[in-house]
């Protein structure tokens, strides 16, 4: 029994030693990968990120077409052909060139990457972990950037709807934008997505039954307003949206560095379970 103390001591030495950095290797290397995915440089130009268009598709409807600039975490352009409803025309804006518009979710999900990083080169190979217990910190502090991270990319935002009709995207199109007409753009997982409102006045004979609807990432017909004291209802929803494969990438690699992190910690576990008299 004393021998396989021994033996195991010297293994669960040699994890903290070897193996641990070995994990932690990896982890970078996946996770600048990642971080490189977010701001792909362009060709031959090391300074500027590459630009890339997105056909914006939907299979049930065309009321909305459009094509979407995303530069890193910007987007540049958006290029938008929308049919309104009541008078069948077909309406176009584009932004304007000076305006770009910042896609917080990536810009965030970027942010914890970096911070990730940060934390694994803390630890290079001459660090030396004494316990158990100080590898796991690493790990979770590790895995709740990554949790946040992919958690930016999952979860747009919840807005109500005169949060987005007074947001600064509103000010970006030429022409601007009609009153009867709000737009947003969000990510959700490796997608790009618009979504179009058009709204109609309600008549101050009709609101007897005026119910301002909440926050919510996508508002359904029906939903209703105040804004400037006049009351409005949304009257159709256009959602399309377009896949970004980094986004996918980046995506994956946080799920296979998930994996790593809690592996490492499964088998500090086993390893502290030999000695629950040892502060592992």
């Amino acid at each position: 029994w004393e021998m396989q103390i021994a033996a195991t001591e010297d293994e669960f030495k040699w994890l903290l030693k070897e193996e641990v950095h070995s994990v932690l290797k990896q982890l970078q290397d996946i996770l600048k990968e990642a971080s490189r995915r977010f701001s792909m440089p362009a060709a031959g130009l090391e300074s500027q990120l590459k630009q890339e268009n997105f056909i914006l598709g939907s299979s049930t409807m065309d009321q909305v077409k459009g094509v979407l600039t995303l530069q890193g975490d910007a987007l540049t352009q958006a290029d938008i052909h929308l049919k309104m409803a009541k008078s069948n025309q077909v309406m176009h804006f584009a932004f304007r060139d000076d305006k770009q518009w910042k896609m917080q979710q990536i810009q965030d999900a970027r942010n914890h990457v970096t911070q990730a990083l940060q934390l694994l080169s803390s630890r290079d190979e001459s660090y030396h972990f004494r316990t158990g217990a100080e590898v796991n910190k690493l790990m979770d502090a590790v895995m709740l950037q990554l949790t946040r991270a992919r958690n930016r990319l999952t979860t747009p935002a919840t807005l109500t709807l005169p949060e987005l009709a007074s947001s600064g995207l509103m000010k970006m199109f030429t022409p601007p934008m009609p009153g009867d007409v709000m737009v947003n753009f969000y990510t959700n997982l490796s997608k790009l997505c618009l979504t179009v409102y058009q709204l109609h006045v309600l008549q101050p004979n009709t609101t007897k039954n005026f119910k301002p609807s909440g926050s919510s990432v996508l508002h359904n017909p029906g939903a209703m307003f105040e804004l400037n004291n006049t009351k409005f209802e949304v009257s159709h929803v256009h959602k399309v949206e377009c896949v970004v494969p980094w986004l996918n990438d980046t995506l994956v690699f946080f799920t296979i560095s998930l994996q790593l992190c809690q592996q490492l910690k499964d088998k500090i576990s086993v390893f502290s379970s030999y000695w629950n008299y040892r502060p592992f």
